[in-house]
């Protein structure tokens, strides 16, 4: 069996989706922003659920099996790398944080953004699990709070059921269940958008959509030899229109994006595919450098750069290139090395004979 091959259009959505979000943060400074751009913006914090969706997709593709086969054996190892994964950027983005609390005070300003009460819990990323408010310090870093919460359950979930033994239409069915609890959960809080009440559906929004992203990777598996792309893509478009007619955007978002990313999936590393490209599969391994930093560089922008409420576009793009800049610096010098470094520390379980998997990174 030899091992799979990276499915790069998957790398490359997630770095288009990690800028959506960063422009999403920025469009209400923008002066002369049309409105379609500025109606599109601001739908960017749905960019996150496609995170979650991609977490769980990723994951199960490329730790699924080996955790299986291990009977949980490997947990240990698989969750000092996915806290190598996340943990030390959020910690220098937190470093970072603390010196913008120092000039701020040094200044004599208001510090609401940066409470030290919850800093330890930002430093644990365990602030979106119901301890303390989740959007302070640095606000994106909720959602590395909610994914750390989905890695510790992950290893019991795909060793409770194998779902690739089970008929399509019970993944299927099992997707579905997923998607309507989520939308059940916002109905009982009163919320209407996805991004409505983090600190209370934040975490249920990410564990179930990484539990339906690991039943996408079985549909996947089970599909990719098969021309099923363009039915996942006519469901995404229909599921979009049905949205845009008024249904309910926590049950059909989820939904579109669920169906977007299986097409993605299925058709990544076809001839003249429009994100195998090298440039959108660059911005992609750097998403997540770009994600956890965009938030506090608009904010250190703002205190050196903007006077007034709105910004021109010059101003707008140099903003941008710092954070492409920041991005690239952050993945090269702190993400990776950090990465490197915390999975070689301590005691190294042998590893299992199943081949090694390839996958978007996550």
């Amino acid at each position: 069996m030899s091992a799979r091959p990276e499915l790069r259009a998957l790398t490359s959505a997630r770095g288009i989706a990690a800028w959506w979000v960063v422009l999403y943060h920025l469009r209400v400074s923008l002066e002369g922003l049309p409105p379609a751009a500025e109606t599109v913006l601001a739908k960017g914090y749905l960019a996150v659920d496609f995170f979650f969706l991609l977490s769980g997709f990723v994951l199960a593709l490329s730790h699924g099996e080996r955790l299986r086969a291990t009977g949980l054996a490997d947990v240990p190892d698989f969750l000092r790398r996915r806290v190598a994964r996340i943990w030390p950027l959020h910690a220098v983005m937190l470093g970072f944080a603390l010196l913008l609390l120092g000039v701020l005070r040094a200044s004599g300003r208001a510090t609401p953004d940066f409470s030290l009460p919850a800093l330890p819990a930002h430093l644990l990323l365990v602030q979106a699990w119901g301890f303390t408010e989740p959007l302070c310090w640095n606000d994106p870093a909720w959602s590395i709070s909610c994914e750390l919460a989905a890695y510790l359950l992950f290893p019991l979930w795909v060793c409770a059921v194998d779902w690739r033994r089970r008929d399509a239409r019970i993944v299927l069915a099992g997707l579905a269940a997923l998607l309507l609890v989520l939308h059940a959960a916002f109905a009982i809080r009163g919320a209407s958008g996805l991004g409505d009440d983090i600190r209370h559906l934040g975490l249920i929004r990410c564990l179930l959509e990484f539990a339906s992203g690991t039943l996408l990777y079985t549909l996947w598996h089970r599909w990719r030899e098969r021309r099923a792309a363009l039915a996942c893509f006519g469901a995404a478009a229909l599921i979009g229109i049905a949205w845009w007619f008024g249904a309910p955007e926590t049950l059909t978002v989820p939904a579109a994006l669920a169906a977007l990313l299986l097409g993605l999936a299925l058709t990544t590393g076809r001839p003249g595919h429009p994100l195998d490209g090298v440039w959108l599969h660059r911005l992609g391994e750097i998403s997540y450098a770009t994600y956890l930093s965009h938030f506090l560089l608009w904010f250190a922008f703002k205190l050196v750069f903007v006077h007034r409420e709105t910004i021109g576009w010059p101003l707008a793009m140099l903003y941008l290139l710092l954070v492409l800049a920041a991005s690239v610096a952050l993945h090269r010098w702190v993400e990776r090395p950090a990465q490197r470094w915390i999975n070689r520390l301590g005691f190294r379980p042998e590893r299992s004979r199943l081949p090694a998997r390839r996958s978007p990174r996550g």
